[in-house]
């Protein structure tokens, strides 16, 4: 039964038919052929009640909250800011591309957002600044995977409901890991554009320190938006889905008070959100549909079973685990992966001794690297859309150099769990 849903959930994929439909047809042939009792009068229940889970109302909050900052010019005014403090590093405005992207990481929460937004503002300067074309678009796709780390993040909402997380501590878990990241991109950066000039761009006059500090007021918004999110979960003053109200009312106060709030742009933040959110919705249901299958069925007892039937050692088969999703994410939509597994591989590493929260962490290290991984690469294709011309081998070749960056970072949440650990539990000490 575990190779049958393999060979139909890749097969299927492989004919390039929508993930959710993909997941709707697995779930109903799986019910047709091996249910022992009829699973489809249950359906409606189950479908209605994990859509209507409180937590995932942050979504398309935090989307929106990105959107507004994007068409408001907030986000581009964030990016020139921080463009006038490590321009004088090697490596340029490639720097600023991944502070930007971690910044903007902390009040959007989507990798996509991120890419698309700092793509749009950083791209037309590529040519300007004589910078090596796949560093700099890779540095693009690889910044944007930032969103899915650090908080607030839409992935590890979606990860936290599926594992029966507390989405609170997640959060906590992936601030030290995300600073370090980002850290891990710029010093890459640093040692290629030291080793080989050229790739950083033509070189640009430094900023003036009038100039430097005239710019720090544009870093405030994002800053006072981290502030309202993540300070009142950490407070335990809101939940994360309040918290991403407050963010979007944060959000249209910051555009008001930049005049650059209108119903024009309004509907523009409003049309792609709905956009972005009706995508991650409707693969949401299709997962929620195809997990009830999969445990009504015993398939995931299964898999479980036959996991922990190896004789090996909780790290061996976590280290096999962590190279079955790097291949997969070479060949699967990001979402679509870990909503399909997390019901699956979770029970797996709690009964490993694993600590779930952790593993969301590296979880989302693992996603990020599919972003940036060709064929299926979502920043990738989202870079590349946004550059409008080129080829796709420039982007794919320039995100390399960040896949083995985001791999050391593996390495060392492996080999030191506290990266991930110890923020959660001196806050639930405190």
């Amino acid at each position: 039964m575990i190779l049958i849903t393999t060979v139909l959930l890749f097969g299927l994929l492989a004919l390039g038919l929508p993930v959710a439909a993909v997941l709707v047809i697995v779930a109903l042939i799986l019910d047709h052929f091996f249910s022992f009792f009829p699973v489809l009068p249950a359906v409606s229940e189950v479908i209605w009640g994990g859509s209507t889970n409180f937590s995932l109302i942050a979504v398309p909050l935090f989307i929106l909250t990105g959107e507004i900052l994007l068409v408001s010019g907030i986000a581009a005014a964030m990016f020139n800011a921080i463009d006038k403090w490590v321009r004088f590093i090697p490596g340029g405005l490639l720097h600023t591309i991944i502070g930007s992207s971690a910044l903007f990481a902390a009040t959007s929460g989507s990798s996509v957002a991120s890419a698309a937004t700092i793509g749009t503002v950083a791209i037309p300067q590529m040519r300007e600044g004589g910078y090596n074309p796949p560093l700099f678009l890779g540095s693009i796709a690889a910044g944007g995977t930032l969103g899915i780390l650090i908080p607030p993040s839409i992935n590890m909402i979606i990860y936290g409901v599926l594992a029966d997380v507390s989405i609170g501590r997640l959060y906590l878990a992936g601030i030290i890991p995300g600073i370090l990241l980002a850290s891990l991109f710029s010093l890459m950066i640093f040692l290629l554009c030291s080793l080989r000039p050229g790739m950083g761009g033509i070189g640009i006059a430094p900023s003036t320190w009038q100039e430097k500090f005239r710019s720090l007021p544009a870093l405030v918004p994002p800053l006072i938006l981290f502030t309202l999110m993540v300070g009142s979960i950490y407070l335990g003053i809101a939940t994360p889905t309040e918290a991403a109200a407050l963010g979007f009312v944060g959000a249209l106060v910051l555009a008001a008070a930049n005049r650059s709030l209108s119903w024009q742009t309004l509907m523009r933040a409003f049309e792609r959100t709905m956009k972005t959110t009706s995508m991650v919705a409707l693969i949401v249901v299709s997962a929620l549909l195809i997990n009830f299958v999969m445990v009504s069925i015993g398939l995931s007892a299964q898999f479980q079973s036959a996991i922990t039937a190896i004789n090996a050692s909780p790290l061996v088969i976590l280290l096999a685990i962590v190279g079955i999703y790097l291949v997969l994410g070479c060949f699967m939509e990001t979402l679509s992966l870990m909503i399909a597994t997390t019901p699956i591989v979770v029970p797996i590493i709690i009964s490993l001794g694993y600590d779930p929260v952790w593993f969301g962490v590296l979880f989302m290290l693992l996603i990020e690297t599919a972003l940036i991984t060709p064929p299926i690469g979502m920043n990738l294709f989202i870079v590349q859309s946004v550059r409008g011309d080129g080829e796709f081998r420039d982007v794919a070749l320039g995100a390399a150099p960040f896949v083995i960056a985001i791999l050391a970072m593996i390495g060392l949440i492996i080999a030191f769990p506290s990266l991930a650990t110890w923020l959660p539990t001196i806050m639930r000490g405190a």
